[in-house]
């Protein structure tokens, strides 16, 4: 890694608007089965539900960490150690940073070759310009986890890790953002892993934020981030490196690009057995349909063969055959043989899908916790006999932060409303009648009266089994009818109320859209600009200092605009 002074990107107004802009910030908690936003596998894993217990190996608990250490250090080798230092200094060989940063960083590197240092990662697809708000929720809980464990842990060194996931193939998915309600779109031909794309054909994408961002000076120095990383030279990977690393070069993250030869070299037996046995499908899928019969439906659909093969362009998946493998998609055939040759000859040319990547993560990196959305948790928890067949420790797994920001003038007017802010997460015509029963002046919740005529009912059923037992059925269907038309008298009371309170309810809808914007999550939605554009140039600093990744629960941060 080159000693020399180095360029480093710095956006000198936005540190000086810093100091002059203070944004007063409240933060209020809300459990994450009240905003109705998480799987029932997600919330049940939070509260430790026992029928989750077999599907991993520690919970997600500070008192733990201890014990994944010493469980850890068992099975990850000094070697393997070795060859990640080895890694990390290729990657950051080209990468230019000041001189004094460039020492702090080599200090983390070799750090890792200690039998005292251990990760806590994170990772991500290669969103164009962070994507939505919580790529950067995910980073900085890594960080503040490694920064907890190190507390908890004097004698250990923790370091924090994002992997970037440079192999992926879905270009579509990730070539956009959303700035001021416009998708910015960068429309580019290619295909194969998205991370080895070149950053060219950036021109619409620059003269639309030119447009959005030349009139102010934040947008500007936003402006002059993006050019000064998006640059035609750089791969997606580069770039994606540089960004966050200028977003996050305070906090001693390392950035791990998992498209590479030395590393794949470490996971190689693993692919090989995949290769040769299908040992990761037979265990994921057995995990699986363990996970199925717990009433849960599984996130990722494991394959025979989880890997894909990357050469000139492609990544395709590997298909066993009779007479061996082909790819995906192409004409290209292997015998077993050839292709496990390959294997061992140019291990680089093989990719893990999303069920097979944990896997190698936790091979080549000392990690104790894995910080991951929702959707991540639920396949991870397909993993753990995989993990087990392979003698890979299984990992702490967290649930990363969920947060949206809310102005406080929008605090205020729910108070004049009689609501509170976990009432904004209900679907637009709960919150709409939910509404209503706070602020009408007349009782339209009919339940008493309903509840009223079924007692009244149960006497005229009383009758009829004394009676005529053939007038329980006619007793039932008048029953049914007069429930029926209280409810229809309910509906029709509520949507009077509704005309009434229109305006009132039209504020609410538009208060929402804070909280979901196009119906939305806010944190799936919205872009770091957005974010700086909301609180101000220290919206990172402010997102640090309010991300708790071992409080579960759903953070909002409400803000005065």
């Amino acid at each position: 890694m080159p000693n020399t002074t180095k360029h480093r990107i710095f956006v000198p107004e936005l540190a000086r608007l810093a100091r002059v802009i203070r944004v007063i910030m409240e933060k209020q908690l809300l459990t994450y089965k009240s905003t109705r936003q998480f799987s029932k596998l997600v919330l049940d894993y939070l509260e430790g539900s026992d029928r989750l217990r077999p599907f991993f190996n520690r919970p997600p608990h500070l008192e733990q960490v201890e014990a994944q250490i010493q469980e850890k250090s068992q099975c990850f080798s000094q070697s393997s150690r070795a060859k990640l230092v080895q890694a990390l200094m290729g990657q950051y060989q080209d990468f230019s940073l000041d001189e004094s940063f460039d020492q702090r960083l080599q200090s983390d590197i070799q750090a890792l070759s200690g039998d005292k240092t251990f990760t806590v990662t994170t990772g991500h697809q290669l969103n164009l310009f962070t994507g939505p708000l919580y790529f950067l929720y995910k980073i900085f809980g890594a960080i503040n986890l490694a920064e907890q464990y190190s507390i908890q842990n004097p004698g250990y060194r923790f370091l924090p890790v994002f992997w970037m996931a440079s192999e992926d193939h879905d270009f579509e998915e990730i070539a956009h953002f959303r700035a001021e309600e416009h998708k910015i779109t960068w429309n580019k031909e290619g295909s194969g892993p998205v991370g080895r794309f070149m950053c060219t054909d950036m021109e619409e994408v620059i003269g639309m934020l030119r447009k959005l961002w030349s009139g102010t000076g934040i947008g500007r120095n936003m402006l002059d981030l993006f050019m000064s990383v998006y640059t035609p030279e750089a791969t997606l990977a580069q770039a994606t490196r540089k960004l966050v690393h200028e977003l996050f070069k305070d906090y001693n993250l390392l950035i791990i690009d998992g498209d590479d030869a030395l590393l794949k070299s470490e996971f190689a037996s693993i692919m090989r057995l995949e290769l040769a046995e299908s040992t990761c499908g037979r265990e994921i899928e057995k995990t699986t349909q363990a996970l199925i019969h717990q009433g849960y439906h599984k996130q990722v659909h494991p394959r025979e063969i989880n890997l894909f093969y990357c050469d000139n362009g492609l990544r395709e998946r590997i298909i066993a055959t009779e007479s061996g493998f082909e790819i995906d998609q192409t004409d290209m055939h292997f015998t077993r043989a050839e292709l496990l040759d390959l294997l061992d000859r140019h291990p680089e040319l093989f990719s893990p899908n999303a069920l097979l990547r944990p896997l190698y993560q936790e091979s080549v990196l000392p990690n104790l916790a894995y910080l991951g959305g929702g959707a991540e948790v639920a396949y991870w928890l397909q993993l753990k006999d995989c993990f087990a067949q392979n003698s890979l420790t299984f990992p702490m797994v967290y649930l990363r932060n969920s947060l949206s920001l809310i102005p406080a003038k929008v605090m205020g007017k729910l108070k004049h409303f009689n609501l509170e802010i976990s009432d904004l997460f209900l679907p637009v015509d709960e919150l709409s009648k939910r509404y209503i029963t706070y602020n009408s002046k007349l009782d339209i919740d009919f339940s008493s009266q309903k509840e009223h005529l079924r007692k009244q009912f149960e006497q005229l059923y009383l009758m009829a089994e004394q009676t005529d037992t053939s007038f329980i059925g006619a007793v039932q269907a008048q029953e049914k009818k007069q429930i029926k038309g209280l409810e229809h008298l309910e509906q029709r009371l509520l949507r009077a109320e509704k005309r009434k309170h229109a305006q009132n309810i039209e504020h609410l809808s538009k208060m929402r859209q804070w909280l979901f914007p196009d119906g939305t999550l806010q944190e799936r939605k919205e872009n770091l600009s957005w974010g700086i554009t909301q609180i101000g140039p220290d919206f990172l600093a402010r997102l640090k200092n309010n991300i708790d990744p071992s409080d579960h629960r759903f953070t909002l941060l409400i803000f005065n605009s």
